[in-house]
């Protein structure tokens, strides 16, 4: 892996996994020593991630992690229900039946991951991802997909300004469910409809249980750590 390749994918999964939280300066000199490469691979990454809104300048302070506001989710929510309710029509349209009802399955069942021993949600989170990516391919439209995966970054952020209900979450796991079976069904409509039942409630969520978001990170240049790469 190139290096600033290497740098783009660990700042990346730091700011998204809220390592590196709104308003943390980007210093290249820091960023270099802890990376453990050169400046000119830092500073190619913090381009891409200042292109896909990750990252910003800021007067007298250089680049810093982007804000995120509740008061601009709203918005946010209103793109992601025009991009994800026409991927599932299309994805009705042609979807494979078989693909969606174990789907369906899965998700019906995915109250028991939803436990304290994944304190992180991680396998939750997962399956509700599947879905994301199953969708994403029956409905056959590249540029479709990739607007929604420019979006999802910003959504995974975004759910760390809500806290982490597990009643909520079993019920967005039946509501992901009733999308599946929609699909599988091959009803573009209903798919449609429960996709904007599932946006409104999740919206709703987080606008009622919106907290606010922990203090910028400090950076110490020996942190060598954390190198996790974020899946896409």
């Amino acid at each position: 892996m190139r290096a600033s390749e290497k740098a783009y994918a660990t700042l990346r999964a730091d700011i998204v996994d809220w390592r590196l939280p709104p308003g943390t300066v980007l210093a290249e000199v820091e960023l270099s020593a802890r990376l453990g490469v050169s400046r000119t691979p830092v500073r190619e990454a913090l381009a891409r991630l200042s292109a896909e809104g990750l990252a910003e300048p800021q007067s007298g302070r250089g680049t810093v992690v982007s804000g995120i506001s509740l008061d601009r989710v709203a918005e946010l929510f209103e793109l992601r229900s025009a991009l994800e309710c026409r991927a599932a029509e299309l994805a009705a349209r042609h979807r494979e039946s078989e693909v969606f009802l174990e789907l369906h399955r899965q998700l019906g069942n995915a109250g028991r991951l939803i436990t304290d021993a994944d304190p992180a949600r991680h396998d939750y989170y997962r399956l509700a991802g599947d879905l994301d990516v199953a969708i994403d391919a029956a409905a056959g439209n590249h540029y479709l997909a990739q607007a929604l995966k420019g979006l999802r970054v910003h959504l995974v952020r975004v759910r760390r300004l809500s806290k982490d209900n597990p009643a909520r979450l079993r019920d967005a796991a039946r509501e992901h469910a009733d999308i599946a079976l929609a699909i599988a069904n091959g009803n573009a409509a209903v798919a449609s409809a429960a996709t904007t039942v599932h946006l409104d409630n999740s919206l709703r969520h987080l606008l009622q249980s919106g907290t606010t978001p922990p203090a910028p990170a400090v950076l110490e240049p020996s942190a060598r750590d954390h190198h996790t790469s974020f899946p896409s």
